[in-house]
């Protein structure tokens, strides 16, 4: 889109995630990374350097330079909240990584700050834009596997402690399976299958105490505060019924890794690639299938999109009108979803989402080569 002025964006948080958008933000020319900051200020500096940003600066001279534009917000999902929030009231936009907030009140007051500051607000994640998610959305939209009738989705690990450097966090409130990994499978379920009707959770405390022997903390004793594997049932508009699995728990998952998502349908079954990536592929066995033989789809479109794509659809949007997909809307539902599983374990009691999801329009191959110029 050479005729659009390129949005000027300023990074907040140059932790590990950082380094993907920079190096796929230079990927589309309606972004161009102004400026980054960090609470470590060599750090910053160190991924201006990197990645040929024009400035490494506070947090505070980033929201008081008024060429920036859009805040990305790559902070610690604890911080995403009030960052996004200092930002809405400096009057910028704001993209944030997942999930949007830690607590339902903070979600909320993210989405009246938008609009009584006339600002867009999105939120990862951004991988159900990748060819993986659409493509099974176009699949099943022409009705490859009948029906849809029933789910599963599985995300199991053994835990953040054996490889993340820092892994106190993700076994705190704010923390755990659900909140981390959740929003890439929630994001997914609902682009895939719509509206939820209703959800029941149930959760457990399965290994209270860790011991770190990631570096450079091995050897530190974690007490575990969140739940570390939770297990919820999901009711959809549509009458699709199935199970979603969170967990820190387990030392193997039950599925292959290519393919955590299954969807059954009454003329066959989807598997889903990996939510979490771009690319995964998508295969269908039909009832008219010979034998175990799964049809391997190829993607609607053949780019190999990375982090930043959201950013990009959302910068679009703000030059065009046009909506963008990865709104805080949908990130709010996401995340209402994520405390619905917590909340229902605590309570034994069923949770109705309180706003309807609202579909997502799908990409398109134009679209994608529009926006890589």
């Amino acid at each position: 889109m050479p005729d659009i002025v390129p949005v000027k964006v300023g990074v907040i948080g140059c932790g590990s995630v950082s380094g993907q958008y920079f190096s796929q933000a230079a990927r589309y020319p309606i972004l161009k990374i102004q400026a980054c900051a960090d609470l470590d200020r060599d750090l910053a500096s160190a991924r201006s350097r990197e990645f040929s940003v024009p400035r490494a600066c506070t947090l505070e001279q980033l929201l008081a330079d008024p060429d920036i534009e859009i805040v990305l917000n790559l902070t610690n999902p604890n911080a995403h909240a009030p960052v996004t929030l200092a930002a809405l009231a400096a009057g910028k936009h704001v993209f944030s990584e997942k999930p949007l907030a830690s607590t339902r009140p903070q979600g909320l007051e993210i989405l009246r700050q938008a609009r009584a500051n006339a600002r867009l607000v999105g939120c990862a994640p951004d991988t159900i834009l990748g060819s993986g998610i659409q493509t099974a959305g176009l699949k099943l939209g022409e009705g490859v596997i009948g029906r849809p009738v029933a789910f599963t989705a599985a995300m199991m690990t053994p835990g953040h402690e054996r490889w993340h450097p820092n892994p106190d966090f993700y076994y705190q409130p704010g923390g755990g399976p659900m909140m981390d990994m959740g929003p890439y499978y929630l994001a997914a379920l609902l682009h895939l299958l719509g509206p939820v009707r209703q959800i029941t959770g149930a959760a457990s405390f399965a290994i209270p105490r860790r011991t770190i022997t990631s570096q450079p903390k091995s050897g530190q004793r974690i007490e575990v505060r969140t739940p570390d594997h939770i297990v919820g049932t999901m009711l959809f508009d549509s009458g699709v019924l199935g199970t979603i699995v969170m967990s820190f728990a387990s030392a193997f998952g039950d599925y292959d890794g290519k393919f955590p998502i299954t969807i059954f349908g009454t003329e066959g079954t989807m598997r889903v690639g990996d939510p979490n990536q771009f690319t995964n592929p998508v295969k269908t066995r039909r009832l008219t299938d010979p034998g175990d033989t799964w049809t391997i789809h190829a993607p609607i479109f053949p780019q190999d999109l990375g982090r930043s794509i959201g950013l990009a659809d959302m910068a679009t949007s703000l030059r065009t009108g046009a909506p963008f997909r990865c709104d805080a809307r949908r990130a709010m539902n996401v995340l209402d979803l994520m405390i619905g599983f917590l909340d229902s374990a605590h309570t034994g009691q069923v949770h109705v989402p309180p706003e309807p999801y609202e579909p997502m329009k799908s990409m398109s191959a134009e679209e994608i080569v529009g926006m890589l110029g």
